[in-house]
């Protein structure tokens, strides 16, 4: 994995744009530059401090391929650690490409995906944990997925993950030394400490464990189902949370046919709405699959809308709806449900109080005016724990992270478990080993080339 080649890629997105950025890197990224950048004025490139950016142009032969800025980064005061240029020249794709054949023909060689982190990674400028909110901060888009990535950029899951790592390896220590003195019979480390210690560790554990379920839906956005019988406004709602004309809409029942998804941010948190097919009894084959797909959409959705046709509704049909409501209770009985009662633009004032009287959870709201969409925005929210993300605690999003967590929770709870039966040193040793170990992939103390090819391969080229 350690390589000591000089490395260049476009650390800005490809196409044509008013600027671009090439990257560099490598202990002879600054010498290579200076056969190729004439600054302006008589400053010789090599002699200049770090963090110190210069105006000149990119030369090949005589020839002048653009009129650029120079960064330069000393290693190991730069992002990979290594000696770093970044060239800011004129966004045209010619001139990127130019430059980027320039440097490969004369010492350089194209960067992989995620390269400049790995690099970074292995000279310890970040952890793995840290490296990998890299890729997230990049793909952050919405407030609530950006705050997770930076506090886990900013080194507060690693942090917390090798301050109890440490504690159990001092621990740890002390029993393995206990080893060495078995036929004296003594205790090096306090049990009664160690028991505390690692009641601690479990409950860190469990909390950064039980964290997944609301860093995962943050991450990838929260989906909502909209469900309901055809023609009762699932698409019109769709395009007055979305505010654009998404989905098509029309009075003949069975318009849409299959799931349309879109996401928004409320309250910046990420929600994906999915629009889906009217349910209802129906001869048409192609009507039934996307019929099919709206109980495969509601199997996969967080929460669940269940729309109805509120100027139909009645007295004498309130005790139905209630009926189908239940059902859908009693079919996903783990998943939030508001049920909403559209088009109160055709309803009469008495009808409206009515059902408020007859159905108090029912929510009112017109799509095609607008009229209780915004309300229905704020109560979508209240379906999200949001509280870690207020007090700034410790949320995990990645799914090997999650998994390490429950593999040293398992560990640590083998270790609880020895100690009550009160087994050896040499076999509680085993077991804190193993939890050590799964602390240590979190973090990049322990790694393999596989693992690290799979982490970076996500990434995109030039970071």
């Amino acid at each position: 994995m350690i390589s000591k080649d000089s490395i260049i890629a476009l650390a800005t997105p490809p196409g044509a744009g008013a600027i671009a950025v090439i990257r560099i890197s490598g202990d002879d990224a600054i010498q290579l530059a200076s056969r190729f950048f004439k600054p302006v004025g008589k400053k010789e490139l090599l002699t200049q401090k770090s963090h110190t950016i210069h105006l000149g142009h990119i030369i090949e032969n005589e020839r002048v391929i653009d009129e650029v800025l120079l960064s330069i980064f000393k290693g190991p005061n730069s992002y990979t650690g290594e000696n770093v240029v970044e060239i800011s020249c004129h966004g045209s794709n010619y001139i990127q490409q130019e430059i980027i054949q320039l440097f490969l023909k004369n010492g350089c060689r194209m960067a992989n995906a995620g390269e400049f982190t790995l690099q970074a990674f292995l000279n310890g400028k970040l952890d793995l944990s840290q490296a990998e909110a890299v890729a997230d901060l990049i793909a952050s888009d919405n407030e609530a997925s950006h705050q997770i990535a930076m506090q886990q950029m900013r080194g507060g899951f690693s942090n917390e993950i090798k301050k109890l790592r440490d504690e159990l390896l001092n621990f740890a220590s002390l029993i393995e030394l206990e080893l060495d003195f078995a036929e004296e019979d003594v205790e090096f480390a306090d049990r009664s400490q160690f028991k505390e210690l690692l009641n601690r560790i479990q409950r860190v554990l469990k909390r950064l464990i039980d964290s997944f379920a609301v860093g995962n839906v943050i991450k990838n956005g929260i989906p909502i189902a909209i469900v309901g019988e055809p023609n009762v406004g699932k698409s019109t709602l769709l395009n007055a949370l979305l505010n654009e004309e998404r989905a098509i809409v029309s009075d003949i029942a069975g318009t849409t046919r299959d799931a349309i998804e879109d996401e928004i941010t409320i309250g910046g948190i990420g929600f994906r709405f999915i629009d889906t097919a009217g349910i209802r009894d129906t001869q048409d084959v192609v009507e039934n699959i996307g019929i099919k797909k709206t109980f495969e959409k509601i199997d996969q959705a967080q929460v669940v809308v269940y729309l109805v046709d509120g100027s139909q509704l009645s007295a004498d049909n309130t005790s139905i709806l209630q009926t189908e409501i239940a059902k859908i209770k009693n079919k996903y009985p783990q998943k939030p449900l508001i049920t909403i009662a559209n088009k109160i633009d055709l309803t009469d004032k008495s009808q409206i109080s009515n059902l408020k009287s007859q159905a108090p959870d029912l929510f009112l709201l017109s799509a095609k005016t607008g009229e209780g969409v915004e309300e229905l925005k704020s109560k979508l929210l209240e379906f999200v724990n949001t509280g870690a993300l207020r007090n700034n605690d410790t949320i995990v999003t990645n799914s090997r992270h999650y998994d390490s967590l429950l593999k040293s929770l398992e560990e640590i709870e083998k270790v609880q478990q020895g100690m009550e039966l009160g087994i050896s040193g040499d076999l509680l040793a085993i077991d804190i080993r193993q939890a050590l170990y799964h602390f240590g992939e979190i973090t990049g103390e322990i790694s393999s080339d596989d693992l690290l090819g799979n982490i970076f391969a996500n990434f995109c080229i030039g970071k």
